[in-house]
């Protein structure tokens, strides 16, 4: 009798913990899905210099810094970010400024996609900078 209760017990709370576990994750995924935690302004000029800036301090820091993995963690979401915001806009994706950008986002993205665990190389880190530093100041110039 113990034996047929118990697993009655564990039956439903299977049935019930799977059911409030898919309700929670929906609940997530919707809370998750209408609310804008990118950062990004929408303002292409202000939101180029400030990815370049932060992309720039983060290549930057050195190899034994303790916070050089939570800083790329964060400039991986700053370029996904970006580029999904400005990537599909026409009257941006085909000025200089943004072809240089992505070429650098392109770079940096593709290093911590493959190496996520190593800093970037410096002859990495010179070309990329030099691309952010050209994008800024492109933007600014309107370019």
């Amino acid at each position: 009798m113990a034996a047929d209760l118990l697993t009655w017990f564990s039956q439903g709370l299977r049935r019930w913990g799977r059911a409030l576990g898919a309700l929670a994750l929906c609940g997530c995924l919707l809370i998750g899905g209408c609310s804008s935690t990118s950062g990004m302004s929408g303002n292409y000029e202000q939101d180029t210099v400030a990815v370049a800036d932060v992309l720039i301090a983060t290549i930057a820091l050195p190899a034994d810094d303790p916070g050089r993995g939570e800083a790329e963690t964060t400039a991986r979401g700053l370029i996904n970010d970006y580029m999904a915001r400005y990537r599909s806009r026409r009257d941006v994706n085909g000025l200089a400024s943004f072809t240089t950008m992505q070429t650098a986002l392109n770079s940096l993205a593709g290093h911590y996609a493959n190496y996520p665990n190593r800093p970037v190389p410096q002859a990495l880190a010179d070309r990329v900078t030099k691309e952010l530093k050209k994008a800024e100041s492109g933007v600014v110039r309107g370019a």
